[in-house]
């Protein structure tokens, strides 16, 4: 693996390339994008696809990429120029893509922007509120865990976030009738840690889960596109969102393993099925080739 840092005005934006390039292989390298996690999340994955040069990075403000600009919040649009300026960099023409949660959303907004950068996009479990049926309650929800972590903090705004990810169908009266989950129950801390600034719990990537993407764009772009869910994910929040989306591109949703986190070994706790998770990213990506 070698580590490279592309400066631009706005941003230090750092990328890892695991393999040669050009690749042995001559396929595209395979760029694995998250959000709002960093390349980290991707050490297990990376290494189920070592006959593959794997591009993983992290997004400007988390890990090693460093922003210059002077913002905290979190928009795919600047995120997908961050990702076309690395593969710019990489100077090997398009590339292949598996990009999961928010990243996947940054990837749906890169393929709107440079139709010609992505030769195919596995897109796993996109949380796009505008495209639910009940998205003025999703919102209202997703306000819910974030006034949950400004009031009380980290372990309650996890507890509540957990709480909204996890609930099956709409969100209805229901819902919202249920008390506030007990971080103490998920094991998580229940005195208040100070820190408001976690870029999931806050509203610093509302613009992320708030993209409505441009599906006109995506249609006519030469990419493709495959619109992935978890097994374990049906009903959820992001399963539902991975529906629709798909829906709307006028396919239905490629059903893999495990969960939202289904591609992670033990990298923050709650392992998956990468195995069969990768064995199933490797079968979408080889129906091309």
């Amino acid at each position: 693996m070698t580590t490279h840092k592309l400066e631009t005005t706005d941003a230090d934006i750092v990328y890892d390339v695991h393999g040669p390039l050009p690749t042995a292989d001559g396929r595209p390298p395979l760029f694995m994008i998250g959000q709002p996690m960093d390349a980290s999340g991707f050490s297990t994955l990376a290494s189920h696809f070592r006959d593959r040069t794997v591009i993983t990075y992290d997004p400007r403000g988390l890990g090693r990429s460093v922003r210059k600009d002077g913002r905290v919040d979190n928009a795919p649009t600047v995120q997908a120029g961050d990702v076309h300026a690395v593969i710019r960099a990489l100077g090997v023409g398009p590339v292949e893509m598996f990009a999961s949660s928010g990243g996947a959303v940054t990837a749906l907004a890169l393929v709107a922007a440079y139709p010609n950068d992505v030769t195919t996009l596995v897109a796993h479990e996109p949380p796009l509120i505008p495209v639910l049926p009940d998205a003025e309650a999703a919102e209202r929800a997703r306000a819910g865990f974030r006034d949950a972590y400004e009031a009380r903090g980290s372990g309650a705004g996890m507890a509540a976030f957990i709480a909204m990810t996890s609930w099956q169908g709409e969100f209805t009266d229901d819902y919202f009738a249920t008390p506030a989950p007990d971080p103490a129950q998920f094991g998580m801390m229940t005195e208040d840690d100070g820190a408001r600034g976690d870029p999931l719990l806050s509203d610093r990537s509302w613009a992320i889960s708030g993209y409505r993407p441009d599906f006109d764009a995506l249609g006519a772009a030469p990419t493709r596109i495959v619109i992935a869910v978890g097994e374990e994910s049906m009903g959820t929040f992001t399963g539902r969102t991975s529906v629709a989306t798909a829906e709307l591109l006028g396919q239905q949703a490629t059903v893999f393993p495990s969960h939202h986190g289904g591609f992670m070994g033990g990298e923050f706790g709650y392992p998956g099925q990468p195995e069969a998770f990768a064995r199933k990213l490797h079968d979408v990506l080889d129906e091309d080739n």
